[in-house]
């Protein structure tokens, strides 16, 4: 099982709000925690070259996953390795829209 940590505390705190603002994005973003937990290379893996660059330098990713959830919302991660254990640092989540424009499409 893969431990699964927040970038920073913004990510996490925006999630969090989603149990009020937002129950079912918030529902399904949780069950996409927990399936990377049990599978982290479940998602599609994204090619570096589309990497955005302020995510490369700001958490110094050398590998991104996306999670597509319902309406066009995606879930980002990055997989690090520590010892033996695996963590999902999750980078954060956005609408198709953001999505498009975050990398480039």
């Amino acid at each position: 099982m893969v431990e699964i940590r927040y970038a920073d505390n913004k990510i996490k705190k925006s999630f969090e709000r989603l149990k009020e603002k937002d129950e079912y994005l918030y529902r399904h973003i949780k069950n996409a925690i927990e399936n990377i937990k049990d599978d982290p290379s479940c998602c599609i893996k994204i090619p570096k070259k589309l990497f955005p660059k302020d995510w490369c330098k700001e958490y110094k990713i050398d590998n991104l996953f996306k999670y597509n959830l319902p309406n066009g919302w995606r879930l980002f991660y990055s997989l690090k390795g520590l010892n033996i254990e695996v963590v999902a640092i999750l980078l954060g989540f956005m609408n198709h829209k953001n999505y498009e424009r975050k990398f480039n499409y």
